[in-house]
């Protein structure tokens, strides 16, 4: 809303052809100004293709696609008809739990219970509990270097303990641009 205040002198530009095409065309496109004036027509026979897209975009209608159906070729049902219709009431988030049969228990292998260990392991919660015995490892002017860097990375620390600045001279170049930034600015 405010993006135009504070607006000093501008350099006028003369309008050219071009400028008034893009206006034109912004006229066109408004959302509010794209019926305004729109003149006669010029009308177009309507031709069997015409129609077709006219049928079809009535079978699209989100109101229309069940009105005035006619009578359907029946199909016999197949066994893989039955398959897919078995296997979408399996996957519906609704039914997926319902009528559940007897399940075929399996043992339990040590490959399974080392996929559970590892997945109790990554679990957010519990990756920290019972840490057992570890092996310390030196610190090394390599592991330092990565941790500085870690620091100054860092979105808490990028700012503290910063050396002194060279003053640049504000330029005509800068206010112009520090003046385009603030009318582009999406909160002022």
């Amino acid at each position: 809303v405010l993006y135009r205040e504070g607006l000093g002198t501008g350099t006028p530009v003369p309008v050219t052809p071009e400028m008034e095409r893009v206006k034109r065309n912004q006229e066109i496109f408004s959302s509010v100004l794209y019926k305004e004036d729109v003149g006669t027509g010029t009308p177009t026979p309507v031709t069997p293709e015409i129609e077709r897209v006219k049928r079809n975009q009535e079978n699209f209608s989100s109101v229309l696609y069940k009105e005035s159906l006619g009578t359907g070729t029946p199909t016999p049902v197949t066994p893989e008809m039955e398959r897919v219709k078995r296997n979408q009431e399996i996957c519906s988030s609704v039914l997926y739990k319902e009528n559940i049969g007897k399940a075929t228990p399996t043992p339990v292998t040590p490959e399974m219970e080392r996929v559970k260990r590892n997945q109790e392991i990554i679990s957010s919660v519990l990756y920290k509990e019972n840490v057992g015995k570890v092996t310390p490892t030196p610190i090394t002017p390599e592991m330092e270097r990565v941790k500085r860097n870690q620091e100054i990375i860092s979105s808490v620390l990028y700012k503290e303990n910063l050396g002194r600045a060279t003053p640049t001279p504000v330029t005509p170049e800068m206010e112009r641009v520090k003046r385009n930034q603030e009318h582009i600015s999406s909160v002022l």
